[in-house]
């Protein structure tokens, strides 16, 4: 379980293939603080502790996660939002977030309006995830708030700490980011499905 709430970025130094599989090895300031099998958040994808080495530590992603998240495109250099799970009673800053992404989404447009940033987004609405206006979306494991929600569009409103501590300062038009929708509204969207279904 996480919160969305970002501890630091952290950059891919090594990415090694075996078989189907992909070794991910960051640097990271909280690497001294981990500890083999702990689950950590990677762009809101998580995955587990296999190596630490120093400063590094080394994580592995299936094809599954490769394929249904933006680690598929990953490059050596590239830098990644790092969250790990929260503690029992901790304070919930962000809102629930399972570390389980839904789907990918394609930033349409970036732009900047005294000192935040409008990022608008468009994901494929034929997997039936939905936002609603001022509720929960991850982006790229960062916990936000939907505004101009649209079938299949929605935008987040940036502020200048979110910005420089995120890797939401290297997004452009085209930049591909994973979406996790908010867990209560799934439960809720299903509910209603099932329901509509019985009647």
């Amino acid at each position: 379980m996480f919160t969305g709430i970002i501890e630091d970025l952290g950059t891919v130094i090594k990415l090694e293939r075996e078989q189907e599989n992909l070794h991910l090895t960051f640097q990271s300031k909280i690497t001294k603080e981990l500890k083999i099998d702990q689950s950590v958040a990677h762009n809101g994808i998580c995955l587990t502790v296999v190596h630490i080495e120093d400063d590094t530590y080394t994580v592995t992603a299936i094809k599954e996660t490769l394929d249904k998240t933006n680690l598929g495109s990953i490059k050596t250099g590239n830098q990644v939002n790092i969250e790990r799970a929260m503690k029992l009673g901790d304070r919930l800053d962000g809102h629930i977030v399972q570390g389980h992404v839904d789907q990918t989404a394609i930033c349409q447009s970036v732009n900047e309006s005294d000192g935040s940033w409008l990022f608008t987004f468009e994901y494929d609405s034929a997997l039936n995830n939905i936002t609603i206006e001022k509720g929960s979306i991850t982006v790229n494991g960062v916990s936000l708030t939907v505004v101009n929600s649209e079938r299949n569009t929605f935008s987040v409103a940036i502020i200048p700490y979110t910005y420089e501590h995120t890797n939401f300062n290297t997004f452009t038009e085209g930049t591909v980011v994973n979406l996790e929708f908010d867990v209560v509204g799934k439960y809720i969207k299903k509910l209603y499905d099932l329901n509509k279904i019985a009647t």
